[in-house]
């Protein structure tokens, strides 16, 4: 009984505060009213199109244009494969499946408090990604070998994320570190090494990436072109991630790490105790939205010539038999997106609420 008051009381709250915001005067109702209807019926032609009137059995495009209906979701029936995997052997696509769904299982765990201590994390992800690397190569246990220029679709697009996240996030933090604390010399390395690489687009480094290892090492150091291409997300994502975390860093009060030094603990001793769980706390917006706008970045990976999820989409329509179903091919690979990126945000909004109730407890 007591519940059902408190539901009826925050519903009339919610109404008093929809009132209050849309319509609380002639205008402001009226404008409402008006957006309400666009709305709807914007979202009635939605259903419209890509439901009630849609196709899906044809044998390609023109026989949807033929029947002039809504949307062509034949065209993800017939493509479905090569959007998702890309060009990988059609008989060996069961191998980036499994991959694709170890990494999406270690990214929930990696969620889970169990796991937040930095050896079970790196344990987690190390096993992990080398679990997708061997199925997606091959070579051994009867798997043929599939080389890197066949990996494509969804699983390099999360293979490129993961490993710019586990390369870089480190890297950030000594860049911020030695940016912060250390003496002249690593504070105008670190410095440059920021500057230079937040100062241009993210397509130079990857070319630059891609063409300087491969001058300046030599082969067997310099490492095959999607390793290059990582290398170079991994440092782009790193500098910036330097800058919002030595802006944490500067926001942690001083007295802090005086009291650190003051009961003996040595540097790295009161930085993993004491200042970086403050500094990734504080962080954590800025971190998410950095995060969030790396995993769409991947798709820049495609001027390397490699099939990611969008080049896999272009390819899927680059025949004339569904050429002219696009929309319905890039919607599906925009719902992709975002659920991923809608995922991401929302933990981090959870993640922010819980540490924010920790910290105040």
């Amino acid at each position: 009984m007591l519940a059902g008051t408190e539901h009826i009381r925050a519903m009339a709250e919610l109404g008093a505060q929809i009132r209050q915001r849309y319509f609380r005067n002639v205008l402001d109702s009226t404008v409402s009213a008006v957006c309400l209807i666009l709305c709807a019926y914007g979202l009635i032609k939605l259903l419209e199109w890509g439901v009630a009137d849609s196709i899906w059995h044809a044998k390609n495009g023109a026989e949807c244009a033929e029947r002039d209906s809504g949307a062509c979701w034949a065209v993800i029936h017939a493509r479905i494969r090569l959007i998702v995997f890309g060009v990988y052997p059609y008989a060996e696509q069961w191998r980036p499946a499994i991959g694709s769904i170890v990494l999406i299982g270690v990214c929930v765990l990696s969620c889970i408090r169990l796991f937040w201590r930095a050896s079970r994390l790196a344990a987690l992800w190390v096993i992990s990604l080398g679990c997708f690397l061997g199925l997606m190569q091959g070579g051994f246990l009867g798997l043929p070998l599939v080389t890197e220029q066949y990996w494509g679709g969804l699983a390099l697009t999360l293979l490129v994320f993961a490993a710019m996240m586990i390369l870089g996030t480190p890297i950030a933090v000594v860049l911020a570190l030695a940016r912060h604390y250390g003496p002249l010399w690593a504070r105008v390395i670190a410095g440059t090494c920021i500057d230079l690489v937040r100062s241009v687009p993210l397509i130079t480094i990857l070319f630059s990436a891609w063409l300087f290892f491969s001058l300046l090492f030599p082969e067997w150091l310099s490492g095959g072109k999607l390793l290059r291409a990582v290398l170079g997300f991994a440092l782009f994502f790193a500098c910036y991630e330097a800058e919002v975390l030595r802006g944490g860093l500067q926001a942690v009060g001083r007295g802090q790490e005086e009291a650190a030094k003051a009961l003996g603990l040595r540097f790295w001793q009161w930085q993993r105790a004491v200042i970086l769980p403050q500094v990734w706390r504080l962080c954590l917006p800025q971190t998410v939205n950095l995060v969030v706008g790396s995993f769409k970045d991947t798709s820049y990976i495609s001027i390397l010539g490699f099939f990611d999820l969008v080049a896999s989409a272009s390819a899927a329509i680059g025949t004339s038999e569904w050429a002219s179903d696009y929309v319905e091919v890039y919607t599906i690979v925009g719902l992709l997106y975002f659920v991923f990126t809608y995922s991401l945000s929302r933990y981090g909004i959870y993640l922010e609420r819980k540490m924010s109730l920790a910290y105040r407890s």
